[in-house]
């Protein structure tokens, strides 16, 4: 499996494509994306617009969900 950066950029993406929201616990447990939080934070240079939000999940606090709102133009 590729680890490289633009590899985990491209799973997140295809992953915010398909409309739903991406946790850091899932991005860790199933996409094998340790730090998913770079990640969003290089497609947001790339002019993706994405928004985080904080949440309570299975009495995790504070965990991040990640929503595209939109893709560059």
């Amino acid at each position: 499996m590729d680890h490289s950066a633009q590899a985990q950029r491209n799973i997140i993406l295809g992953y915010l494509l398909s409309g739903k929201g991406l946790t850091t616990r899932y991005a860790r447990s199933h996409l094998d994306i340790m730090c998913p939080a770079t990640r969003i934070k290089e497609l947001r240079l790339q002019g993706y617009n994405i928004i985080t939000y904080r949440r309570t999940i299975d009495g995790h606090k504070n965990v991040a969900e990640y929503i595209l709102l939109s893709t560059p133009k």
